[in-house]
């Protein structure tokens, strides 16, 4: 995946997150450990303290949403 991901690419964290976890259901996924991956993920260039509950949660619906679309496709 080209280019650098930060907090707010939420998108982009999901695509990377599927295909780094792709048979991982993000709803059984804590927080403590999402914020782990996110800020593991090759391309992650942000700072991992600026991230927050709303941020994580965004991420792990849009994730949520790309898993669901790749599992019924």
């Amino acid at each position: 995946m080209a280019g650098e991901l930060a907090w707010d690419n939420t998108e982009n964290i999901a695509l990377a997150l599927l295909e780094k976890f792709p048979d991982t259901d993000p709803l059984t996924v804590r927080f403590t450990d999402l914020h782990k991956w996110v800020t593991e993920l090759e391309d992650f260039s942000d700072d991992p303290k600026a991230s927050n509950e709303g941020k994580l949660e965004a991420i792990q619906m849009a994730w949520h949403e790309e898993f669901t679309e790749a599992k019924s496709g």
